[in-house]
């Protein structure tokens, strides 16, 4: 098995691991930057493409799902993280279903079609993504698009270079695993999306409220017509 392999599953993993913690920050309200920032980001990048209907890929315990709900979108997630799929279950708000990256990029398992938006916040975190990004295509409209929302480049320190990176959660309460996730330089996404087939439509950088630093980054791409 390849680095890139062994760090998968460990990404795969620390899902697994983390559900709990992970759920008690979301629903807490414990995470500074989604709580002044980045939540309210995806979902008015999300609600500007006037969707009827949302795939959110790696939904986790499925809040933005709730949130697009409560403006009448209807919404599917999927995420690989059994525990989280429960939680977002019990919420309500949308279909939740536990399906890996590889299960829909080899298309063994179906979640349905017919998506305005795909969308993807904080969610692409593997280096080997490219046949994933395709696959989803089938499931958008024709011209639909894909909402992704990552880390802002200023935001990560080290060589600006593609890359296996490691988040330690030392900020956050309670006890995590770590949680290896594949860093991209912005002309990496713009040459990744371009060869799977979508052109970037917009690019924005939601920005602290205070200091006016850029918190993350948007990426608004359409699906190119066959």
């Amino acid at each position: 098995m390849s680095k890139s392999s062994d760090r998968s599953v460990d990404l795969a993993q620390s899902w697994i691991s983390n559900a709990d913690v992970w759920t008690a920050a979301v629903r807490g309200g414990g995470i500074e930057s989604r709580r002044l920032v980045t939540d309210q980001s995806i979902v008015d990048a999300v609600l500007a493409q006037q969707p009827r209907r949302v795939l959110d890929l790696g939904c986790g315990e499925g809040w933005l799902v709730r949130a697009l709900a409560k403006q009448g979108v209807g919404g599917v997630g999927v995420d690989g993280s059994p525990s989280l799929i429960e939680a977002a279950q019990s919420a309500g708000g949308g279909t939740f279903h536990v399906c890996t990256y590889s299960d829909l990029a080899d298309g063994s398992r179906n979640i349905g079609n017919g998506f305005d938006v795909v969308c993807a916040n904080f969610a692409i975190l593997h280096e080997e993504v490219a046949a994933l990004l395709r696959t989803l295509r089938q499931s958008l409209v024709p011209q639909g698009k894909i909402v992704i929302q990552t880390v802002h480049p200023w935001s990560v320190g080290g060589a600006y270079c593609d890359g296996w990176r490691e988040e330690d959660f030392r900020n956050f309460e309670g006890l995590w695993q770590p949680m290896p996730w594949y860093f991209r330089t912005l002309g990496s996404w713009v040459t990744l999306l371009r060869e799977c087939g979508y052109t970037i439509i917009d690019l924005v950088e939601p920005r602290h409220p205070i200091g006016q630093l850029p918190m993350s980054l948007l990426i608004i791409a359409e699906s190119k017509r066959c």
